[in-house]
């Protein structure tokens, strides 16, 4: 386990090692009550406020604006830190100012945290303390936090792993480096070097919600939906909070929609609709507006999403889920009209990220107008620019990386596209442009079932064979009625 020494009273030391444990598992509530209790025990502890701070900040890799309260309440702490600090260590010092980078000038205008400068300052007490394993574990975590998501290369997670990995010899059961591994890796080209970390986490703190969770961030990428499910299921029911339990809950639909096994995933939907009451008012929004929305899409179910509530209170990005999945199955149902009137609202939404300088959101959110535009194109019968703008589409999206509140995109627009293709009867096309969405999104039922029917109708029955064999294995507890099975079973049942 992990040892943060501070000079704080000797007596105090258990609950601060305990409450730094808990903020590196996102345990935020838990972890602000022990570095209080720290603070009530020793009044001189400067690094007890330190933490307070620390765990006021919620998760770093998010990249929400945080609440005023929040930042008066971690303001507060490090002014109290601030004037206790001629008692603490120059280490501790440095921790302090680090913490303080968060929040400089966070009240007078934007209020995302200062990754950038976090992550400079940790570098500062991880190159002054090189045996500080906190600082090191603390340092590429600010490192993974001020990482662009569009940054494809993953240069800041490659820097974070140089850090990480070498630890892993002497603190295997350090809850902190298991989960920043798990972020470091959360993508297609590096996720295979995540999974030693990502099954051991939910054993190193089985109490925290968020560390049972977090496998199933490396379980996705790999296409490894039971263990997905089962990491999400424990973590769901050891959450409180039924608002919070909505991410997980979010992961665990998708996997059970990639297995066909609808009912299940239709009981999560349910469960969720019936908990929650304010979820629309922070990111998690978009975990219980993507659920509905998966359930409606992975099934084809069409009109069922032309029919989903939009939170005309939530955040623009949250907004857009529900109006990508109206305008979808407006589209897909030939409904024109309707169709463009959800697509001129999600070029609205574009806008206003835009407008809010939120270039991440606005890139998802021009995606998805671009890949509803689309299919609006191909309703209206105007195919070359249905083609066009579902390629541009795939190409926008694929310009950014997933963010960590969802398991992938609600549809991948390269395997909207890929469908517009089948549709259209190009076939070697559609079969290139879902096998391309394959290597983003490994295991995918849609993408596997487009990849095989496109390759049997080009004629390429090698390949056709491959993809339904996936695809019947993957489907193998799939619900009856499910398209894909059915197609999958009768090729190969004569081949």
């Amino acid at each position: 386990k992990g040892s943060f020494p501070t000079s704080c009273a000797p007596a105090v030391q258990p609950t601060f090692d305990r409450a730094v444990a808990m903020l590196h598992s996102f345990w935020f509530e838990q972890a602000n009550a022990a570095f209080e209790d720290v603070a009530k025990r020793d009044p001189s502890c400067a690094m007890a406020h330190w933490g307070i701070a620390m765990t006021a900040l919620g998760n770093p890799f998010v990249g929400q604006p945080l609440p005023e309260p929040r930042i008066r309440h971690a303001l507060a702490a490090l002014a109290t830190a601030d004037s206790l600090a001629k008692g603490a260590t120059e280490r501790e010092r440095l921790y302090i100012a680090a913490a303080a980078a968060l929040y400089e000038g966070a009240l007078e205008g934007d209020k995302r945290p200062r990754n950038a400068g976090h992550e400079a300052a940790m570098k500062v007490v991880h190159e002054r303390f090189p045996d500080d394993d906190e600082a090191a574990l603390f340092h590429a975590r600010s490192i993974i936090a001020a990482s662009p998501l569009s940054d494809t290369t993953f240069a800041g997670q490659l820097r974070a792993a140089a850090i990480l990995e070498p630890l892993m010899a002497t603190h295997a059961d350090h809850p902190g480096l298991a989960h920043y591994l798990i972020h470091t890796f959360d993508s297609p080209r590096l996720a295979k070097h995540g999974l030693a970390a990502a099954k051991r986490y939910a054993d190193i703190a089985p109490a925290a919600p968020h560390a049972l969770h977090m496998p199933s961030h490396i379980f996705t990428r790999l296409g490894y939906w039971d263990e997905s499910i089962a990491t999400n299921r424990r973590s769901a029911a050891a959450e409180p909070d039924s608002n919070a339990a909505v991410h997980p809950m979010d992961y665990m639909v998708y996997a059970y929609l990639q297995q066909g096994r609808d009912a299940e995933a239709g009981k999560v939907v349910a469960r969720a609709a019936e908990s929650v009451d304010r979820f629309y008012l922070g990111i998690l929004g978009y975990n219980f507006a993507a659920m509905h929305a998966r359930y409606a899409l992975e099934r084809g179910k069409w009109e069922e999403a032309t029919a989903l509530r939009v939170p005309e209170n939530a955040s623009a990005f949250v907004q857009a889920v529900p109006r990508f999945a109206r305008a979808i199955g407006h589209a897909r149902q030939g409904h024109a009209e309707a169709a463009r009137a959800e697509v001129i609202e999600l070029g609205r939404l574009t806008e206003e990220l835009r407008d809010r300088r939120d270039a991440y959101w606005a890139t998802v959110v021009g995606a998805q107008k671009l890949a509803a535009e689309a299919w609006l194109a191909r309703a209206e019968g105007r195919d070359d620019d249905a083609l066009r703008l579902a390629r541009q589409a795939a190409e926008l999206e694929e310009t950014v990386e997933k963010h960590p509140v969802t398991p992938g995109p609600l549809v991948p627009a390269r395997e909207l596209q890929g469908e517009l293709l089948l549709e259209l009867g190009r076939h070697a096309e559609a079969q290139a442009a879902f096998e391309k969405t394959l290597e983003r999104e490994p295991r995918r039922a849609r993408a596997l079932y487009g990849a095989a029917r496109s390759a049997e109708l080009a004629g390429k029955k090698d390949a056709a064979r491959k993809h339904y064999t996936a695809l019947a294995s993957l489907m193998d507890r799939a619900d009856p009625g499910r398209v894909e099975v059915g197609a999958a079973r009768k090729f190969l049942a004569v081949r």
